[in-house]
């Protein structure tokens, strides 16, 4: 092939939020701003012991952590609401927008109860006619969330087993409904100016595949209800990211909207199949290429 071209998930890394952030404490809005467009958010928490890394509260506890970070989105969440709520009180004179406005009110008097008593805004239920009401809003504790608990490269290889601060993360997690990926930010950080012969002999001297980063990306495309497909030829091969449930047309016009519209059918075939076969020529021998139309609905792989 000419060209291999992946496809990307785009992390914002900020910087650790501290508590006051919601009110400008180490340029909080700022940093706060950064992620209000974001569509999940990872928390990393430190969950490694070592004396010559500070911790701004000179202690490693990363549930105490994760409260400093969600009290600060929670604060900076009934900020928005209180504002928005104070525009809505003053009224409009137009009558239909007035209705939705007092709607609107309804659903964000609701969302402002939770956040009040320590829920995220994504723990109140909305109805598929509320939530468009609030989305404009960006509500960082309406986002999904992921807790990335960061251990040493000694703790990688078994996930953290038996680290005191990674099973409080696991048991936070499970109390929110939440996800935890166990990662190492020093042996990512030292995977970096490796080329991939390096990179794999010093992952097998250390007992593991990867630092994280991978079983990061996959959580994050589990959570958001994503998968890749390909599109080959003889000239590229590349990924595309979709939206699980998609349509062929609807994935095609990923590509181009043009695709979208003259979509008649693709042929088709699943990569491991592809793989396993060797070559497309061999797979079509096989009876594993097929055609598709536009009603399928495109699967991880294809």
């Amino acid at each position: 092939l000419a060209r291999v071209v992946p496809t990307t998930i785009e992390f914002v890394d900020i910087a650790g939020l501290v508590q006051g952030a919601s009110k400008g404490e180490g340029l909080g809005n700022q940093f706060l701003s950064h992620i209000r467009e974001v569509d999940s958010i990872v928390q990393v928490l430190r969950c490694f012991e070592d004396e010559n890394v500070v911790h701004v509260d000179g202690r490693v506890d990363p549930v105490a952590d994760s409260e400093t970070i969600n009290l600060e989105l929670a604060l900076a969440d009934l900020s928005q609401i209180e504002k928005r709520l104070a525009r809505i009180r003053k009224g409009t004179k137009v009558k239909a927008d007035k209705a939705k406005e007092q709607e609107e009110a309804a659903v964000l008097e609701r969302i402002q109860v939770a956040l009040e008593a320590g829920k995220g805004a994504r723990t109140v239920p909305l109805s598929q006619d509320e939530f468009p009401l609030v989305k404009g809003l960006s509500l960082l504790t309406m986002k999904p969330m992921i807790y990335a608990a960061n251990v040493s490269e000694e703790d990688l290889p078994t996930l953290g087993q038996g680290n005191v601060h990674v099973e409080a993360v696991r048991k936070l997690a499970l109390e929110q409904e939440t996800e935890v990926v166990v990662v190492s930010a020093q042996v990512e950080s030292e995977l970096v100016d490796l080329d991939e012969d390096e990179r794999k002999e010093f992952l097998e001297s250390i007992g593991v595949q990867e630092g994280g980063l991978n079983s990061l990306v996959r959580a994050t495309y589990k959570q958001l209800g994503l998968l890749t497909y390909f599109t080959t030829g003889e000239q590229e091969t590349r990924a595309w990211t979709v939206r699980q449930g998609m349509t062929a047309p609807q994935a095609a016009g990923v590509i181009h909207t043009d695709f979208e519209k003259g979509f008649i059918r693709a042929e088709t075939v699943a990569y491991n199949a592809l793989i396993d076969s060797g070559s497309m020529v061999s797979a079509k021998e096989k009876g594993l290429v097929r055609l598709e139309g536009k009603e399928y609905v495109v699967q991880e792989g294809d």
